[in-house]
């Protein structure tokens, strides 16, 4: 059981990330690539990223065992809360990870051994030295361009849609709500979080607060930093409903027909009513629409790219996919508002 223990002030700074952390979605995603036997959501990006993965890569899979400790300076403390590009968070974070201290390198280097004597490769990056520390630069970037970086569009949507759930319960239920609804393996009861682990540890806040991080990737308990003393995070898993299962985000968008159904005041408005996240019933509401139609036109937006919906329990929430996002960011300024779409617009 991992115990996170919180004092009034840390209650007052719990705060969710703004998106996913792309050093612990390649470690996350490193720990699914080297599990063997059973069944996931990502079988199918497994076999894709395994059929492609250079040599140089699989030096990260060795830092990464499918259970128990993987170091803890794989995931510095940079990514989850800037609101950076995916590409400049990951290299921002891989510039934090290559510039590890030395005795943090020991030390988390002789964690994973367990006592073992590490291999040759591992030693050398323990002791910090030049050309393995260029080594683990070298794998975990041509590991993240083959099996995260061509799929960050789809993980962005997949995360934005949970985040946009969790955010709504902060707001109407206040932090603690929000604990108690993060996930079926976490456990609230003042002034404790407690985390059903294989692990057994408490951690004390102490007024640094707590940082939440959606991940992709974490797909069975949630997770934390191994040492106490680095700054508090958990990462919980996304709720799976509707995931991408191995399409690369590019291919999945038709950008013919299906972008051809957008044309019109009531989708526009639509798209514009999703800026900020609502469910089904919420849509037809701004629009002043019925729910049937609400649902009809986030289809629409969904099968083109532009839209993307999970279930968070009775209800469908929508939320702007990047592309969504991009394209009403980068209109004329013409774009219809919610009071311009009525029920008899045709789309």
């Amino acid at each position: 059981m991992l115990r996170f223990h919180f004092t009034s002030d840390d209650l007052a700074r719990v705060r969710i990330a703004p998106g996913p952390d792309p050093m612990w979605e390649t470690l996350l995603s490193a720990h699914v690539v080297n599990q063997r036997g059973g069944t996931t959501p990502f079988d199918p990006w497994r076999e894709r990223v395994l059929s492609g993965l250079p040599p140089a890569a699989r030096m990260l899979l060795r830092l990464a065992p499918p259970r128990g400790y993987s170091p803890d300076f794989l995931t510095p403390a940079t990514g989850a809360d800037l609101l950076l590009p995916g590409a400049d968070a990951f290299e921002t974070g891989l510039d934090a990870v290559l510039s590890t201290p030395r005795d943090q390198l020991r030390r988390d280097i002789s964690r994973l051994a367990h006592g073992r004597r590490p291999h040759l490769w591992m030693r050398d990056l323990a002791d910090g030295a030049a050309p393995a520390v260029r080594g683990l630069g070298v794998a975990m970037r041509s590991y993240h361009e083959q099996a995260v970086g061509p799929y960050w569009s789809g993980i962005l949507t997949a995360v934005d849609v949970d985040r946009t759930a969790r955010t709504r319960a902060w707001v109407e239920g206040g932090t603690e709500h929000a604990l108690r609804t993060l996930h079926p393996a976490i456990r609230w009861e003042h002034p404790v979080l407690s985390v059903t682990t294989a692990a057994e540890r408490d951690v004390h806040l102490a007024g640094r607060g707590l940082l939440i991080v959606p991940s992709y990737f974490c797909h069975r308990a949630p997770i934390s930093l191994a040492d106490p003393e680095l700054p508090p995070l958990l990462i919980y898993p996304i709720t799976h409903e509707q995931v991408w299962t191995g399409t690369r985000p590019e291919a999945q968008a038709d950008g013919g027909r299906q972008l051809t159904a957008l044309l019109g005041r009531t989708r526009a408005a639509v798209l514009r009513a999703l800026g900020t996240g609502a469910t089904t019933s919420e849509l037809a509401q701004r629009l002043a629409i019925s729910p049937a139609s609400a649902s009809e036109h986030a289809t629409v937006l969904r099968n083109a790219g532009l839209v993307s919906s999970g279930r968070e329990r009775n209800t469908v929430l929508h939320a702007l996919t990047p592309l969504g996002r991009t394209l009403l960011d980068g209109g004329d300024g013409r774009v219809p508002t919610a009071s311009t779409a009525t029920a008899a617009d045709p789309a």
